[in-house]
């Protein structure tokens, strides 16, 4: 278990000193450099030059790409021209709203596709398995933004039970708490309904899978419950390409987050990337990426030694 965890952890390091310099090229590839991208219309030889000179984009390439490192090594991220705030500083509220919003619908997804997956592996092929697929079906295929929008017109424009937008101020004297989480609900409630339908089929199918096994019938010979099977065994062993799935769906999750932020105007790390890619606010972006980027390989790190616990006989070789 223990080898398996550095040889993943390895593999993970490998792939963020890759992304890293992913974006660290991808930036300097831009159509005349940065400095034209930060500049848009207002670019003249003069300007880049002088934002070249500030930014140290006069430098040699592989000398840039050393003190870029050096500034991710320090927390330095760049400098947004939009807020003109430090990136790392600007980052912190943004990307805990995200955390706290992305932790709550993935956790409840994840028992939701649990319980689902449980019914339509046990009544695999009968209506109840097949009513679970229209659901899972309806809502895989609807658009982030569809789902987000019915969803503020029946509970918040016609009911006017629950905000359409915005956040409460954790940072406020006396933060309420009950205002904060009215404001979660429905960001929280569209990004589980549109993750929970592909998890939930293709756990219902590892399900029915391990159902058929030899290990199921020997058990039911012995006279063993099928509830205990079920609970004891078969989840166990079914939770394994579910938590793989989890970890691979992260940029996906994310990737639909960035429209349900801006739906419901959110201030996370979505409606962040939004704004500032209307704004052209690059060095934002590319600290984003970044994060992302850190955040789906620490994903799939977490994804391997989870399976690793409930199966020790993985090498992931």
């Amino acid at each position: 278990m223990m080898g398996m965890v550095l040889r993943r952890a390895a593999s993970s390091c490998l792939s963020v000193f890759i992304l890293v310099t992913l974006v660290f090229f991808m930036a300097h590839l831009t159509p005349g450099g940065p400095a034209y991208s930060i500049l848009g219309q207002k670019a003249t030889l003069a300007s880049v030059a002088q934002v070249n000179a500030r930014l140290g984009l006069d430098q040699p390439l592989l000398k840039q790409y050393g003190i870029w490192w050096w500034h991710l090594a320090q927390g330095q991220l760049g400098y947004s021209y939009l807020l003109n705030r430090p990136v790392s500083a600007l980052l912190w509220g943004y990307e805990r709203n995200t955390l706290i919003f992305y932790s709550i619908a993935i956790f409840l997804s994840t028992v939701l596709a649990i319980l689902l997956g449980l019914i339509q592996g046990v009544y695999f092929n009968r209506w109840q398995a097949k009513l679970i697929g229209a659901f899972q079906l309806g809502f895989y295929a609807a658009p982030p933004f569809f789902v987000a929008a019915m969803l503020v017109l029946w509970f918040s424009v016609q009911a006017g039970w629950l905000p359409a937008s915005g956040i409460t101020n954790l940072r406020a004297e006396h933060p309420s708490l009950g205002a904060y989480a009215a404001h979660l609900v429905l960001p929280v409630i569209t990004v589980t309904l549109l993750t929970v339908s592909p998890l939930s089929r293709y756990f219902g199918e590892a399900v029915h899978e391990e159902l058929g096994k030899d290990y199921v019938r020997t058990a039911q010979a012995k006279g063993v419950g099928f509830t205990r099977i079920l609970l004891a065994h078969v989840l166990r062993n079914a939770l394994r390409p579910l938590v793989t799935m989890l970890g691979l769906s992260f940029p996906y999750i994310f990737t639909g987050g960035v429209i349900v932020e801006s739906v419901f105007n959110y201030p996370g790390l979505g409606w962040l990337m939004w704004r500032s890619a209307l704004s052209q606010d690059y060095p934002v972006l590319i600290a984003i990426v970044l994060v992302i980027g850190l955040l789906t390989v620490i994903g799939n790190l977490l994804a391997d030694i989870v399976n690793g616990l409930l199966d020790p006989r993985a090498s992931y070789e």
